[in-house]
């Protein structure tokens, strides 16, 4: 039954099949990720039942294009258009990230979004499907889910709320990470045996890109971040994770409004970092708990200030603001510094300024 569950929680997040509901848990979201090249083998497995279907070269195409639309709801190509519309902006990453939470469609989304799919209907419409055409898709279809699943298992995540990242935390990463490499190492094979190299090549040159870009910005946050602590406190020099000295650690709170440029701040300090941690507010009950977490794992956190502008008319919307709220209270209590940003620019409340 766990097995089922697992395999229904993966459908029903990343892709728009209809699933059975039940309640999720930490248990049947250990292995979900597992489950994710499977959604892959039912977009080849309806690839190719568009491709013997006996309709005109034209109308095919169309049903290659859509095929993987209709398997997973447009989830993957929402996220491509939210990306296309960060990355064609030329705000800092803070700015990037609210983009990418913002639910509207900018102008660069729409262009790139057609491109893709003129690209794609051409492709399409060049395939000469045969069995052997097919099989080797459905094999490229599931090794793309795999290493899509492994990725989210092994890299860091660029924000600490979000779809992957709540999958990344509840996944047994050891054990997701060891059953989706025999997977990639399985699915490659098979298709290089029947020729299919090339696309064995280009998923691995995409997924060695990802891997670099990845480890380029972890290595961004983790610069050495030495901190001048006030009188009686402990000096430390940053690290992956802090190293306490007797009973004290170093830590720099920065709050502020959107777009005020904590993240930008807060990267040029280095260390560790974790931003916007006002939203896990709302998904805890024990605020003193998760404050403690994050000042032990941390260096240098960020949150934007909810506490200003009007009331909200919705009780849940009031709830998670007097939340975030109370763990921005809790956090500058435990921190050694306190910063406040307003325009780019850092007061400091609290301590003093890392050097």
């Amino acid at each position: 039954m766990t097995i089922l569950q697992t395999i229904a929680v993966a459908f029903a997040m990343f892709s728009a099949i209809p699933m059975p509901q039940f309640e999720w848990s930490q248990k049947n979201m250990r292995y979900a990720l597992c489950a994710f090249p499977l959604i892959g083998a039912v977009c080849g497995g309806l690839w190719c039942l568009a491709g013997v279907l006996p309709v005109p070269e034209l109308v095919r195409a169309a049903g290659f294009c859509l095929v993987p639309v209709l398997v997973t709801g447009g989830i993957h190509l929402d996220g491509f258009a939210d990306t296309c519309d960060a990355l064609s902006s030329y705000g800092d990453a803070e700015k990037k990230l609210e983009i990418l939470k913002d639910p509207h469609c900018g102008a660069f989304a729409v262009i790139r979004l057609c491109t893709y799919f003129i690209l794609y209907f051409a492709l399409c419409a060049s395939v000469k499907f045969t069995v052997r055409f097919g099989v080797i898709w459905i094999l490229a279809l599931t090794l793309e889910r795999a290493f899509s699943g492994l990725a989210v298992a092994s890299f860091p995540m660029a924000k600490n709320t979000g779809l992957a990242h709540t999958f990344s935390e509840a996944a047994n990463r050891i054990t997701v990470r060891r059953v989706l490499i025999i997977y990639t190492v399985v699915l490659g094979a098979a298709m290089i045996v029947l020729g299919g190299w090339a696309a064995v090549l280009a998923v691995l040159l995409v997924f060695r890109r990802y891997y670099a870009v990845s480890k380029s910005n972890s290595a961004a946050s983790r610069r050495p971040c030495r901190v001048v602590p006030a009188k009686g406190r402990a000096r430390h020099v940053g690290s992956a994770r802090r190293v306490p000295v007797g009973r004290n650690f170093v830590m720099v709170f920065i709050t502020g409004p959107l777009y005020s440029g904590k993240r930008t701040f807060a990267q040029k300090l280095g260390g560790t970092c974790c931003f916007e941690v006002q939203k896990q507010a709302e998904t805890t009950e024990d605020l003193e708990a998760l404050a403690k977490i994050l000042s032990e794992k941390y260096d240098i956190i960020t949150a934007t200030e909810v506490g200003g502008g009007v009331v909200p008319v919705d009780a849940t919307e009031r709830a998670n603001r007097e939340k975030a709220g109370r763990l921005a209270c809790l956090l500058a209590a435990r921190a050694d510094c306190v910063v406040q940003m307003f325009c780019g620019i850092p007061t400091v409340l609290k301590g003093e300024l890392p050097k």
